[in-house]
């Protein structure tokens, strides 16, 4: 079934583009992030993505002061993200973004072509939707060079947290978790962090008293999850951190925790659902592939152009195992005819899985890149497979691994967040006092020349 205009503008996480370009009719600033603003029009845009969001989720609209300080806020983390990346030369080009933007049409059951038009049927700029493509992307590579390369996980971390799984009995289990955070600043005075402290308090009482807990998020939450109603999905004990895992493991459904302190503030946490599973079967996929790596002398363009051309030659008749042989770049898989046998998930990177994900029985996937270099794949069949041991090791892995992200990306951000230099202005009586590591200026809102 094809996804509404809606549901395609809401899957994509920056919704419409939120800095300020030339020749836009734009009203007056609103935020200013370093040096760079962000505008009403934009601002008013995402406002009416994020309560289309909430609408579609069921969840109580806050009151407009409360969901503009939200909204802003998100909006100037992004800011502050896309900023960093422009200073850092991170890069996205032409070729990437097309090919993200053909694997996203084709999970929304469409070709390029029809997304285009499912969005400009609405009145909706697929140029726009284009460029907030381009900017979750950077952010993405800004991400990956700033916080995931540097997680790493060992063996004797896997097997210790194996062995403490196993003693308590979950080693399967899986929560789905709801969560606020009231943010403490580094460098916080103690004064600051019992007003914090008093106010997380204020909420959990509330939220005993039968406050909804999604709606108490979107207007409270000082998490990057808030205007999704602070929902956190599903996720095993191990991706979480120990704190928030031994609370956990004494909810029942639909209780809330107590306080929950850490470095990043105070946490309340909701269990909303509890599942687990004896036996642990994986889909695997058997598949090849071709790589051409980049260097000085190949350039993206180039390897692109070599593997389409390859790709070509094979749809002539050519042996995929031969033309892998004789080209491709990977040294364990060149020689086996570029065969990497039957792959579990998380065997390959993750941009790899993605699209490996995307084929059918025998297909070849369009040339794309990954950190590697170039690829050309083929999904040769798929099954499932009953290998427990190894995909309890695979998951533990990727449990420690998420856990130590998320509270490496929330670290950064945090940082991030607090080196910058931000001034709200949004105009009385939308602009409200706020207790965070800012302040937000209710001045009078400055004029922006459209020319």
């Amino acid at each position: 079934m094809k996804l509404g205009l809606r549901a395609i503008l809401l899957g994509c996480s920056f919704g419409l583009s939120s800095l300020a370009h030339a020749g836009e009719p734009l009203d007056f600033i609103v935020a200013v992030v370093n040096d760079e603003v962000i505008v009403n029009s934009a601002f008013q845009q995402e406002l009416r993505i994020i309560e289309e969001r909430l609408r579609q989720q069921q969840i109580k609209t806050p009151p407009r002061a409360e969901l503009e300080k939200q909204v802003l806020e998100s909006m100037v983390v992004n800011n502050l993200q896309l900023q960093t990346a422009q200073r850092t030369g991170i890069e996205v080009d032409e070729n990437t973004l097309n090919e993200t933007l053909r694997r996203y049409a084709a999970q929304n059951q469409m070709d390029l072509a029809q997304l285009r038009q499912t969005i400009e049927k609405e009145g909706y700029s697929f140029t726009r939707f284009r460029n907030d493509m381009k900017n979750e992307l950077l952010v993405n590579k800004l991400q990956q060079r700033q916080v995931v390369s540097r997680i790493n996980v060992t063996d004797s971390e896997i097997d210790s947290f194996l062995a403490n799984q196993e003693q308590q009995g979950n080693i399967t289990t899986e929560y789905h978790l709801q969560h606020i955070l009231i943010s403490v600043p580094e460098g916080s005075t103690p004064e600051d962090v019992q007003k914090k402290q008093e106010r997380a308090q204020e909420i959990l009482d509330k939220l005993k008293a039968g406050a909804d807990f999604r709606e108490t998020a979107v207007a409270m939450s000082d998490s990057q999850q808030a205007l999704g109603g602070g929902d956190l999905g599903w996720h095993k004990s191990g991706e979480l951190p120990t704190n928030f895992a031994e609370a956990v493991a004494k909810l029942q459904k639909s209780e809330i925790s107590p306080i929950i302190r850490n470095t990043g503030g105070f946490h309340i946490l909701k269990l909303v659902e509890k599942r687990s599973g004896e036996k642990l079967v994986v889909q695997q996929t058997k598949a090849r592939h071709i790589l051409i790596k980049n260097s000085e002398l190949v350039s993206d363009n180039e390897a692109r152009d070599r593997l389409l051309k390859l790709k070509a030659r094979i749809a002539q008749g050519e042996d995929f195992a031969n033309l892998a042989r004789t080209n491709s770049e990977d040294t364990g898989s060149a020689p086996l005819g570029g065969s990497l046998d039957w792959l579990s998930p998380g065997d390959v990177v993750p941009e790899f899985e993605e699209v490996m994900k995307t084929l059918g029985k025998n297909q070849i996937a369009e040339p794309f890149k990954s950190r590697f270099g170039w690829h050309l794949i083929q999904v040769l069949d798929r099954r499932e497979y009953d290998d427990t041991d190894k995909a309890l090791r695979n998951r533990a892995m990727e449990q420690i691994r998420q856990r130590k992200l998320n509270e490496e990306l929330q670290s950064w951000l945090r940082q991030l967040r607090e080196e910058a230099y931000v001034e709200y202005r949004l105009p009385a009586p939308a602009a409200v006092v706020n207790d965070g590591p800012f302040k937000i200026k209710g001045t009078p809102p400055a004029a922006v020349d459209n020319n």
